[in-house]
């Protein structure tokens, strides 16, 4: 026990996903998750709020976003600008439900900086207000006023609970602990007796508001399971006193408004059905429907043919109930159906089985169709509840997916559990980080072993650390629940995060991929869904090592944020760097709108604002090399793919960089930003403004120290470049290397892919190097930059093959600038 309670402390999701190779299910799949996180308001109401600079008048303004108690406001009159947003905490803001100003004699008056937009305000207001939807009362004045709805379910708040037994019976419970909208109850009348506590979470179908047993017409008994343990007069006088308190210990109705609700079934008594057992679900049997209450409710039976069988299992299942299935289905999915016990053999047919019972199959009309859009995928992990212990929720992998099911296997229960069977919208699944952020001990593997310090490091393959910045897990834990002093400390702070397909992609992102993305991700904790958000991104790049780098923290920069590991994966290789990301509500959107400016897309891309028709940066109608310029942060084109121009080609030849042995090294630092050139390359293409120019060459990029000693002896061997005193291409007699024989080419150089570039090497007395040449995919850009040094460190050439290979690349570029330079 003492060792299993050091491995729970040290456990680590960031380290356990890393070391097992696996990426968490994406928080997105987790619907109970995101409805709980909900708290009354939606982008769209309006409301009344106080003006800034002038507190005796009010103004209308528009909800844009919600995170937690506070809410994201913009002034009615600015329309798509946004430059004007304004956070606002509902437990201390001037806000109020609209009409509260004419109730109260207050003033509404057009803010300063929208005036000369709104000449006739009464007429501006009976248009803006003309079917809007004000902001609920309720959420702003009175008792519950900024709370999070679910934090209204307090210990000590009562619920009605169905019997699971019988549906025709419910119990009054109360609430003994709420994790997350997890809710542990105990029935009334049991006082400290916890055996027959329950976990269920608050949106179940079967959990009710008190009263609503009276209001539908159903009985309040207390379950036969505890029936026994006091007389019917102290089950009546408990009633009683639950109804004179019912004010004070009674949840919200509204609560309650996002419960699944229950359709109506067409099963009949008798029919036959397979089914997963929900207090034992780890195997499929046959099973039969008992009883039908009414037309949403149904009692089924697992089968069992043992003539001396003491009990069976029964539990009231409703037509969306998961873990019901038609005859057939395990056959169909190539599943194992276990017979039911004291059934004569293992080879189960069903067909035989009917025919011994004189029972007839529910037909396929009985059951809903399961979809499997639902963005799990096999060896995701998650959080999961273990169905023999509900206090324990585990680390779990998914080992299957079957239509809207799930098989995981438990790890770390305290008992060995069997895989068990899921449905993909069970409620008793949760989203990796689920249990730390709502304080709750997740049971970890028993062999996760993670170090007490963990290192960062900047972008590089894992095995070759150039530095690494030791935190120790204690202060990275305190960074991550900390909020600055200015800000609202919320326990859920980020909001929804949107990715806005339409918007531009720019030149890193691929936008095929990018289209695959889920319409948003959050809300949740800010540092959990940013980190979501940006490992989507850099999965959907070109080139993941890339994007990374691009987002990595600066070495000499102060952490204003909170330091994440990301990594990626590209070409066989892993890569991992230290990103930032902001930990309060305030920063999110401004610090969404720099990271899309930082990887030259729309600043639209992805954010707390969903782009509805259309962008209000206007991105779709400008080409890649004007929004670059606009927006992009023009990259120092090192040697890799020139973007096209002579001044540009220049700069790169006239201060090459000696480069590492390619073979031998594979850093990747960060690299220093200018302002050189504007990307030419056609919009749509992965190339663009800095995306491919570098390619794999990123990965070998030149020593700065290196290249001074470089520039310190003269060469003795000197290729083709530009004159260091001149701004235009060389004439043939500046060429230095004595070339044999003219070359005519049929195409532009500086236009080759990368076959190309191969197909010209092959042709030569070079076609060995060729190899070289297609793994670090070096193109015709690439090709007219390289030099005699710069071949013989990258490519690992001896000093024969090297002059023989640069000898073919004069060719072309002699012939490139004989032809086409101009």
């Amino acid at each position: 026990d003492a060792g299993s309670s050091v491995e729970e402390m040290e456990f680590n999701w960031d380290e356990y996903l890393e070391d097992t190779g696996a990426t968490a299910a994406p928080h997105g799949s987790f619907k109970h998750v995101d409805t709980s996180l909900q708290n009354g308001f939606a982008p769209g109401m309006k409301l009344e709020v106080a003006v800034k600079s002038d507190q005796n008048t009010y103004w209308v303004a528009t909800i844009i976003t919600t995170c937690g108690q506070l809410l994201l406001l913009r002034y009615d009159g600015y329309g798509e600008d946004r430059k004007a947003d304004f956070w606002c905490d509902i437990l201390t803001a001037d806000l109020h439900p609209i009409g509260w100003c004419q109730q109260n004699n207050k003033v509404l008056k057009v803010p300063e900086g929208i005036k000369d937009k709104i000449p006739d305000q009464e007429e501006f207001l009976q248009r803006v207000l003309k079917g809007a939807c004000s902001a609920p009362a309720n959420l702003l004045e009175g008792l519950h006023r900024g709370k999070n709805p679910l934090d209204l379910i307090a210990p000590g708040s009562r619920l009605e609970l169905q019997n699971i037994r019988d549906s025709l019976e419910a119990w009054v419970v109360t609430v003994v602990e709420n994790v997350g909208g997890r809710l542990k109850l105990r029935y009334e009348g049991l006082e400290d007796l916890d055996k027959f506590d329950q976990w269920l979470f608050y949106l179940d179908p079967f959990l009710h508001q008190v009263g609503w047993a009276a209001q539908h017409g159903y009985s309040l008994q207390p379950p036969l399971a505890i029936r026994s343990l006091r007389s019917e007069a102290d089950w009546q006088e408990i009633l009683r006193k639950v109804k004179e308190e019912e004010e004070e210990s009674s949840v919200p109705t509204d609560l309650f408004k996002d419960k699944p609700v229950i359709g109506v079934h067409s099963f009949s008594e008798g029919m036959k059905l397979e089914a997963v057992d929900p207090m034992a679900p780890f195997v499929i049997s046959p099973a039969t429907v008992l009883k039908v209450y009414n037309d949403k409710y149904f009692l089924i039976e697992m089968d069992d043919l043992r003539a001396e069988r003491a009990s069976s299992q029964r539990y009231v299942c409703h037509v969306s109930s998961a873990g019901i299935f038609p005859v057939q289905w395990s056959l169909k999915n190539g599943l194992h159906l276990s017979p039911p016990p004291g059934y004569p053999g293992q080879d189960f047919d069903w067909a035989d089985y009917l025919k011994q019972c004189g029972a007839e199959a529910a037909p396929q009309s009985c059951f809903p169709s399961l979809t499997s859009d639902h963005g799990f995928k096999e060896n995701m992990k998650l959080e999961a509840v273990n169905p023999i212990d509900p206090e324990e929720v585990c680390v779990a992998t998914v080992t299957k997916l079957k239509d809207s099911y799930l098989w995981l296997q438990l790890e770390g229960s305290k008992k060995p559990v069997l895989e068990c069977i899921v449905s993909v919208e069970s409620m008793n699944i949760f989203p990796v980080g689920w249990c730390e952020t709502n304080g709750y001990q997740l049971r970890p593997p028993r062999k996760a072993i993670v170090n007490k310090q963990k290192k960062i490091a900047v972008v590089q393959p894992e095995k070759q650390i150039l530095s690494s910045r030791t935190v120790h897990d204690g202060l990275k834990n305190q960074e991550l629940n900390s909020s600055d002093s200015v800000v609202i400390n919320v326990k859920y702070c980020c909001p929804k995060i949107y990715f806005n397909h339409r918007c531009f992609s720019g030149p890193y992102l691929n936008k095929g991929r990018i289209a695959e993305l889920p319409q948003s991700v959050g809300p949740g904790n800010c540092v959990l869904v940013l980190k979501e958000v940006l490992t989507l991104l850099i999965n959907a790049a070109y080139k993941p090592s890339r994007v990374l780098r691009e987002l990595q923290l600066d070495e000499e920069a102060a952490w204003h944020g909170h330091g994440e590991t990301l990594k990626a994966k590209y070409k066989g290789k892993s890569y991992r760097a230290t990103v930032e990301v902001v930990r309060t509500a305030d920063r999110v959107a401004d610090f969404c709108r720099k990271t899309c400016i930082k990887l030259e897309c729309c600043p639209n891309l992805f954010g707390p604002q969903m782009v509805l028709d259309k962008c209000s940066e206007n991105c779709s109608v400008l080409t890649k090399t004007k929004y670059t310029h606009y927006y992009g942060k023009r990259k120092n084109k090192r040697i890799g793919r020139p973007p096209g121009g002579h001044s540009n080609l220049e700069v790169a030849m006239k201060k090459p960089n000696k480069r590492r042995k390619r073979r031998k090294h594979f850093f990747v630092h960060k690299k220093k930003r200018s302002s050189t050139s504007v990307d030419n390359t056609p919009a749509g293409s992965p190339q663009g403004s800095g995306a491919e120019e570098e390619d794999d060459q990123d990965e070998s990029e030149l020593s700065h120290s290196l290249a001074q000693e470089r520039d310190k002896r003269k060469r003795k061997l000197r290729t083709f470049s530009f004159s260091d005193d001149e701004n235009k291409p060389p004439s043939p007699k500046d060429i230095k290397m004595e070339v044999a024989e003219k070359l005519q080419l049929d195409s532009n150089p500086l236009e080759w892919s990368v076959a190309d570039v191969v197909r010209f090497l092959k042709s030569t007395d070079c076609a060995p190097l060729a190899r070289i040449f297609l793994d670090q995919e070096i193109d015709g850009q690439a090709l007219l930059l390289l030099t005699l040094p710069t071949v013989q460190e990258c490519m690992d050439l001896k000093l024969g093959p090297a002059i023989k290979l640069c000898h073919h690349i004069e060719r072309v570029k002699l012939a490139f600038y004989q032809q086409f330079a101009n």
